[in-house]
């Protein structure tokens, strides 16, 4: 991925043009946290903040580690989650995580710029750095059952996005219990627990 794919001060706008149904995927996102007592929380593909801006009312105390492989990215974040405990990193998703434990690790819009074998690999590390009974949640582009519920447009050899059946499966591989809270065209929301 590369760091000018996106421009940090048009994404906002951006990213609702092309994803329709993009706040309601965030919200479901924070929605999904709100049962955690959080105090120590992974970000993974942080961009500009939007996740954790809605995550972190929800935990106002957690120490937070965001990653992001965009430097300019990162600059709209810090400047968005300024009031919170918030260190950010520059880091490719694939890179080793930053140490845990976590009690939750979120992620919206990020892995499905991975290939199958990248998220298996990814999720298997997410696993690792959960605390027991710590959650990761999910909220990324997926291929549809129904190929005409396809509706965000993908670039090819950038957007690599997998089945919900897939994703489901390497994160039960990794050791994780995975529900799908949310579902809609080529979008869901997963809710993966470490026992």
């Amino acid at each position: 991925m590369s760091d000018d794919h996106f421009d940090p001060a048009t994404y906002r706008e951006w990213v609702r043009g092309e994803i329709p149904q993009y706040d309601q995927l965030q919200e479901s996102i924070a929605a999904a946290t709100a049962a955690v007592a959080a105090t120590a929380i992974l970000d993974l593909g942080t961009g500009t903040g939007e996740t954790l801006a809605r995550v972190l009312p929800l935990h106002p105390a957690a120490r937070v580690i965001g990653v992001d492989e965009s430097k300019g990215m990162l600059g709209v974040a810090r400047d968005e989650l300024a009031d919170y405990d918030v260190t950010l990193l520059v880091a490719d998703l694939l890179d080793t995580l930053p140490s845990g434990p976590f009690d939750l690790v979120v992620s919206a819009l990020a892995v499905h710029h991975l290939d199958g074998p990248g998220k298996a690999t990814l999720f298997t590390r997410v696993a690792d750095v959960l605390r027991p009974g710590g959650r990761f949640v999910l909220g990324d582009v997926v291929l549809p059952a129904e190929t005409d519920s396809a509706v965000i447009p993908l670039t090819e050899g950038w957007d690599r996005p997998s089945t919900v059946a897939d994703q489901v499966g390497w994160m039960a591989d990794a050791g994780l219990a995975v529900e799908v809270l949310w579902e809609e065209d080529d979008l869901a929301v997963f809710s993966a627990d470490r026992p």
